[in-house]
């Protein structure tokens, strides 16, 4: 018989999911899934586009509640899927009120699912799309550190909103280029994993001023409950432990986070 899992803690201070797909979650209706988020005062959600079957799809479930946001983007994993027509409909729609940022982009040389100079060219295509519309960027990088950093150079100038390296697993040389020039770093529940202290040693270089909270669901699911379909709600755990990894004081971390978001996301509020 299992032992029995710690309960997920509620914060005092809300928290924002900055990087998830709500289309791909399986075990429980959305609504349910929604609603559990908002118990434990998750006060935004950000679902992220990743290929042309789903940005369409992203888009209406921006709509499902006020607080449920979308971006629109190409996953390097797509790379061969992209044409004029899916450039002009993410064009079309990075600058709807709902709609918060391109992504995810980027480059991932890991699994190499399309081939790396379709990725290079569909990675800077969009970053032009996020420079036009005047949104930050969601990226993608695996296993593709110094190009990753070659082609963000190439936009250094004309980026201004910047944005965020989600699910940051790369090394220290990607990392610190991405702070000096601005950028956050995301971090999940691979934060929580015993054998993830590479990704720790990131957390303990980044300011605080610079980390966003993410869950990556349905993917990743942080201890204490790993080997169940992650979600949104189970943030905090997230949470507790960048406050740990940083030794700093959990409120610390809530509030810092959530003022990191809006000023990436929703600079408007």
């Amino acid at each position: 018989m299992s032992k029995k899992r710690r309960e997920i803690p509620v914060f005092d201070h809300p928290i924002i999911e900055t990087h998830c797909h709500l289309d791909y979650l399986k075990d429980r209706p959305l609504e349910d899934t929604l609603e559990q988020s908002r118990q434990v005062n998750i006060e935004k959600v950000i679902t992220i586009a990743v290929s042309p079957d789903n940005l369409a799809a992203v888009r209406e479930l921006s709509q499902a509640k006020d607080w449920v946001y979308g971006t629109q983007g190409i996953h390097p994993h797509e790379a061969e899927t992209y044409t004029d027509q899916v450039e002009g409909e993410i064009r079309t729609h990075a600058q709807d009120e709902k709609i918060v940022a391109v992504g995810e982009i980027g480059l991932d040389y890991f699994y190499d699912k399309a081939d790396r100079a379709t990725q290079r060219e569909v990675f800077r295509r969009q970053l032009q799309i996020a420079c036009d519309s005047d949104r930050p960027v969601v990226i993608h990088s695996r296993e593709a550190d110094e190009e990753t950093i070659d082609i963000l150079k190439e936009f250094e100038q004309s980026l201004k909103r910047r944005g965020v390296i989600h699910s940051f697993t790369s090394g220290p040389g990607l990392a610190q280029y991405a702070l000096d020039q601005g950028w956050n770093l995301g971090f999940n529940g691979i934060t929580t994993f015993n054998k993830a202290e590479n990704v720790r040693d990131i957390v303990r270089m980044t300011p605080i001023s610079q980390i966003l909270l993410e869950t990556d669901a349905p993917f990743l699911t942080p201890v204490p409950y790993r080997g169940k379909e992650n979600a949104p709600f189970y943030l905090p755990f997230v949470a507790e432990k960048i406050a740990e990894v940083k030794d700093l004081p959990l409120e610390e971390v809530i509030v810092q986070t959530y003022h990191n978001s809006l000023r990436t996301f929703f600079p408007e509020r």
